[in-house]
């Protein structure tokens, strides 16, 4: 039978007696299960199929495998739109900053490593993770090294009117862009002539963009990053280096990072406003009205990630990301939301840039199949949401999907 779901305020204020149970608990918590030895890991049932494109996107992570808070370098994920730019030469390497500054500069690495070096524990992920039956693991959790961001751009002087940051990378590829509708460019009087001929699409070599706001890009915790987990960053990671943005999808934290461009107005690549769009179908006044949104910061989430049993008795344990979590509550075959046990964040960590593991004491379940499903809550007290939320069913696309994760598994 179906729980009457737990409201965001009544997670938070009628669950007192289960977030003081964490407290008692929390020894015993996920920070010693993911760690220790023995225990055997069930494997889910619905285990995704290979990934079809290795070429574009790899080392998904494989849940049950989760044993640490770190990735490694080595087993990081990673996506690419255009593949790995050749000649990634660090010692030629350039960032330009360039556009409505006052003082054009091109850094070095060398130039970027004499700088001030700041580290941030982040939560990687692509904003298409868990769209698809294969692409359950584009994310990860690393340590990333670099600069500030933000001294750089303001000690090459915002000239007035400055208002969007343009991040380049070195990849570029082919884009055809829809037929003109039949149309030519201006012609002498400055008019847009119809075009007799029929038209025709549009060819193009773009380069990777992809931008925010002034305000949006001089956040303290952004960097221009050229280490991960305290060694240079792998090729397919973005080597010699990249943007990262916390607490920002995957797509906006621009790999082989080469040029930094301040503008006066939007800017509307094809990864800005004709890829990475959020399109949303809502009614108003019984009118079909779409709505789109350009993908960027991220959305609260969580994921069981194995099941283990030591001893004849069964815990679940997993994982919740992109915000400072207050609980997670783990759903077993459509029974009640019981709260589970989180561990401790680490100094540093206090953010919410970083995963929280958690665990769940399942005892000893009947033998047979059965569904397992988590949702986070955020000290704000934003609840995870259910596939049947508007804010995940209205959606035509499959980016930022945040919806409950369900993984069935058997009990023997």
């Amino acid at each position: 039978m179906n729980s009457k779901p737990t409201s965001r305020r009544g997670f938070l204020k009628g669950g007192g007696s289960a977030l003081g149970q964490l407290t008692v608990l929390r020894l015993i918590g996920p920070p010693g299960a993911f760690g220790q030895s023995a225990p055997e890991v069930i494997p889910w049932l619905d285990q995704p199929p290979a990934n079809p494109i290795p070429a574009a996107i790899g080392n998904l992570l494989r849940w049950e495998s989760l044993d640490s808070r770190i990735i490694s370098a080595n087993n990081f994920f990673s996506v690419n739109h255009y593949g790995i730019p050749a000649n990634l030469d660090e010692t030629r390497w350039r960032v330009d900053i360039a556009g409505m500054v006052d003082r054009p500069r091109s850094l070095t690495i060398a130039d970027l490593k004499a700088r001030d070096r700041r580290e941030v524990e982040f939560t990687l992920e692509c904003s298409g993770n868990s769209a698809f039956p294969f692409f359950r693991g584009g994310i990860g959790n690393g340590r990333w090294g670099g600069t500030p961001l933000a001294p750089i751009l303001l000690s090459a002087g915002l000239a007035d009117g400055a208002s969007e940051v343009v991040f380049w990378g070195a990849d570029s590829g082919e884009v055809t862009i829809r037929d003109n509708s039949g149309i030519t460019g201006p012609g002498q009087t400055g008019r847009v002539e119809p075009d007799t001929t029929g038209g025709q699409d549009l060819t193009i070599t773009e380069q990777f963009a992809r931008s925010m706001s002034l305000a949006e890009a001089l956040h303290q915790d952004n960097l221009i990053c050229y280490e991960l987990n305290g060694g240079p960053l792998p090729a397919a990671n973005g080597y010699p280096v990249r943007l990262i943005a916390p607490g920002w999808y995957g797509v906006a934290n621009v790999k082989w990072l080469n040029r930094i461009e301040v503008l006066d107005h939007r800017f509307v690549g094809k990864f800005m406003a004709r890829d990475y769009v959020t399109i949303r179908e809502e009614r108003r006044d019984s009118q079909a009205v779409w709505t789109f949104t350009t993908v960027g910061p991220v959305r609260l989430k969580s994921a069981p990630a194995k099941v283990t049993r030591q001893g004849g008795r069964y815990s679940v344990m997993g994982a919740a990301w992109h915000a400072q979590i207050a609980g997670v509550e783990v759903q077993i075959d459509d029974g009640a939301w019981r709260p589970a046990v989180l561990d401790t964040p680490a100094a540093g960590r206090s953010r919410g840039y970083s995963w929280r593991f958690w665990s769940f004491d399942w005892g000893m379940p009947a033998s047979g199949e059965h569904t397992i499903r988590s949702r986070a809550t955020d000290i704000d007290g934003n609840l995870q949401p259910a596939a049947t939320d508007p804010v995940i069913a209205n959606r035509r696309t499959y980016w930022e999907n945040n919806a409950y994760i369900t993984r069935r598994i058997a009990i023997p």
